[in-house]
């Protein structure tokens, strides 16, 4: 072979590789980008806000004492039903039965002192109208000092007469508070339920409940036909919520079975609760009421109710992950770069990002269309506006919509031919 033509040969091969590997480049820079599609159809779509919290009796009291002694009676058991009336317990009376007889025998004797101090008045009184009469008749034979005297002594009877009446009205206030005292020594249900708790024993002591609620409380009596469950919801759903929506409750006892409740209070101030930091979690209760609660059902059972807030039938809906947030282009378009010293600008007051969808073209390349969303079901959008049935969309990855622009170039997965059988690591 001559030197020309190995020469023509060389020049042919270098430009063969150069075209292969512009080719490669061209293709690299062109490669589709692996993502999820399907098209946009209508459902059926639920709103609901999901809360934890415990279940509970509408009606349940805190029996306590108002008194203190031994506790010498206790005639219920946790988890007995009592009525209205029944005797629960009895705390020692003997110290206010000594009471009751002390101010039983101080009225008898501030009766006595009355008695005494009426015949007194009565006495003084005859001797000022005899002396009085007398000094009318003839003037000289009864001083005028004698005469004020004798007032004097009916003035000061008059008094002893009025303080005894009072010593009265107290001895009496002393006995009838010594009687409420040993009335309380004895304990009866205030309404009718199942005793859900009993904390003390026979022969402990009973504390006044006045001080301190919590360590003076005996046992708990709870109307266990009425349940409900109060939950705390945040503040950016509790607006969501009405009185009247219904809701569904999981009871962790009963883990196979869906009991159906009804929201009947929404709680107008916050229950704050700390978190980390300087932040504060705001939330409010709602109470939900269990319509069909089973028997077995305790107090303080864990609950978990998710309220139906909305519903939609046959409405056009995407996937929760499909839609994405773009900067509105009517944002400034400087500087956006950030590091080496510069910050993100701040976006424009009155500019807001836009919700949108990246529709999939013939081409399959995507186009960013802006929709507006209505309610949100357990894992569709509502759409109101912006897209028809059919449209084809990106429904995932996340990792691929949160880094997709306009005319990008998609494609769907290719099927797995190497599909591990079952029992096989991926």
């Amino acid at each position: 072979m001559g030197k020309k033509a190995k020469w023509a040969i060389g020049i042919v091969a270098i430009v063969g590789v150069g075209s292969l590997i512009a080719a490669s480049k061209a293709k690299g820079g062109n490669k589709a980008i692996e993502v999820r599609m399907e098209p946009v159809q209508k459902r059926d779509l639920i709103a609901s806000v999901t809360a934890s919290g415990q279940i509970r009796p509408q009606t349940k009291v805190d029996i306590a004492s108002d008194v203190s002694g031994k506790i010498t009676k206790l005639a219920v058991k946790e988890g007995q039903m009592v009525h209205t009336g029944d005797f629960l317990l009895e705390i020692d009376p003997t110290n206010y039965k000594a009471a009751v007889d002390r101010s039983e025998a101080a009225i008898a004797s501030s009766r006595s002192q009355l008695m005494q101090a009426q015949a007194n008045l009565d006495q003084s009184k005859k001797s000022y109208d005899r002396s009085a009469a007398i000094k009318k008749v003839n003037p000289q034979l009864i001083a005028d000092e004698q005469i004020e005297q004798l007032k004097t002594a009916v003035d000061v009877n008059t008094a002893m007469v009025e303080s005894a009446k009072h010593a009265v009205d107290q001895a009496q206030a002393g006995l009838n508070d010594a009687r409420s005292s040993l009335q309380k020594t004895s304990l009866f249900a205030p309404m009718s339920g199942r005793v859900t708790r009993v904390v003390v024993e026979q022969g402990e002591t009973a504390i006044q409940g006045t001080l301190n609620k919590d360590a003076a409380t005996l046992l708990t009596i709870s109307d266990m036909s009425i349940l409900e469950t109060r939950v705390k919801v945040d503040e950016t759903d509790v607006a969501r919520i009405k009185i009247g929506d219904s809701a569904q409750v999981q009871i962790d006892a009963f883990q196979d079975t869906t009991f159906v409740g009804r929201v009947t209070k929404i709680s107008n101030s916050s229950v704050k609760a700390a978190t980390a930091g300087t932040d504060q979690a705001v939330d409010y209760e709602v109470t939900i009421q269990l319509l069909n609660a089973p028997v077995d059902t305790r107090p303080d059972f864990s609950a978990t109710a998710k309220v139906i807030t909305d519903k939609r039938k046959d409405v056009l809906s995407v996937p929760i992950i499909a839609l994405t947030v773009r900067e509105d282009s009517a944002v400034s378009k400087g500087d956006t770069a950030v590091g080496l010293g510069k910050a993100k600008p701040p976006k424009d007051i009155g500019k807001k990002d836009v919700e949108g969808v990246f529709v999939v073209g013939t081409d399959n390349k995507v186009t960013f269309r802006p929709v507006k969303v209505g309610i949100a079901g357990e894992k569709h959008f509502e759409i109101l506006s912006g897209l028809k049935a059919g449209d084809n969309i990106v429904a995932g990855t996340y990792q691929a919509i949160r880094e997709l622009k306009d005319g990008a170039l998609v494609r769907a997965p290719k099927p797995d031919a190497k599909k591990p059988t079952s029992g096989t690591k991926s």
